[in-house]
């Protein structure tokens, strides 16, 4: 899933009840005027993405982006626009998202902007770090690989302490058969059996860099998918999760995933894992 081209189009998901609400900034904020000295920033942040529409702001749904950028720019008393290293779906968590802007120099107290937004977002959105990078530094496209983690609750009883960040998977899994069928991922491959394809952009290459894939077992039960890449499209590290737990439930032998990869049609994966047990946990940027 990274560098998602989101194309969420369900119905918006209301706050929380307890969640904090963030104040209209109304006349307190202005436009950042093109001749003023501005400080670029980089912002490391995780959140709960159970109550948002994915990351990227989307008028008319409540999404992380559209709740940090209005925040920002409350404490700021200016207008931003946020670039992000991955653009996650409805429902997907983040523990290292990270995020940059443009501020207005003059008067810029990252800890005060830190403490501030943790006050206003938190806990569903916190800001873990906050710093001033050269001017040059954009979260997307400076990023040199994204890393995901998904996690799967692998017993018979479900935990309500765990649903809202795990897929609870009752029948037991074969998890040597599933590290097998990680592969045949492992580097450039076109991903199209894995992906869904932008609609206003149908040409655009599917192809990505694989650059690790594992399942690891925690104990207690719970399996962990660990996924590193240089890029990933919409639903492509769902789409794997699921393919693998048809391999692991015996419906596939680890085998098949060569011949899925090469169909090149999103229908020969199957189904997509659900969303909650996904966060994106790591963006490099060496």
């Amino acid at each position: 899933m990274t560098l998602f081209d989101q194309e969420d189009s369900g119905s918006p998901i209301p706050a929380p009840a307890d969640a904090p609400p963030v104040e209209p900034a109304g006349d307190r904020v202005e436009p950042l005027d093109a001749g003023e000295q501005v400080a670029r920033v980089q912002m490391t942040m995780a959140y709960d993405g159970s109550g948002f529409r994915g990351v990227w702001p989307n008028r008319g749904v409540r999404t992380v982006g559209a709740v940090l950028q209005q925040a920002i720019a409350q404490v700021l008393g200016h207008e931003i626009a946020l670039a992000f290293a991955g653009r996650t779906d409805a429902g997907v968590h983040a523990h290292g998202q990270v995020a940059s802007f443009d501020a207005r120099r003059a008067g810029l107290d990252l800890d005060s902007l830190q403490r501030s937004l943790n006050s206003m977002c938190g806990p569903e959105i916190v800001v873990r770090e906050v710093t001033e990078v050269d001017a040059g530094f954009d979260a997307r496209h400076s990023a040199t690989a994204r890393c995901y983690r998904y996690t799967i609750l692998n017993r018979t009883v479900p935990d309500p302490f765990l649903a809202a960040t795990v897929w609870h998977v009752p029948t037991p899994l074969d998890l040597p058969a599933m590290r097998l069928a990680c592969d045949p991922l492992i580097g450039e491959h076109d991903f199209s059996s894995f992906c869904r394809r932008p609609k206003r952009r149908p040409d655009l290459s599917l192809r990505r860099r694989i650059i690790d894939a594992t399942w690891l077992d925690l104990g207690d039960d719970l399996l962990r998918f660990d996924i590193e890449a240089n890029a990933f499209c919409h639903q492509m590290v769902r789409s794997i999760v699921g393919l693998h737990v048809d391999v692991g439930l015996g419906e596939l032998r680890a085998g098949d995933v060569n011949a899925v990869m090469h169909a090149r049609d999103r229908q020969a994966a199957g189904d997509l894992a659900q969303p909650q047990g996904l966060t994106l946990w790591h963006v490099r940027y060496d």
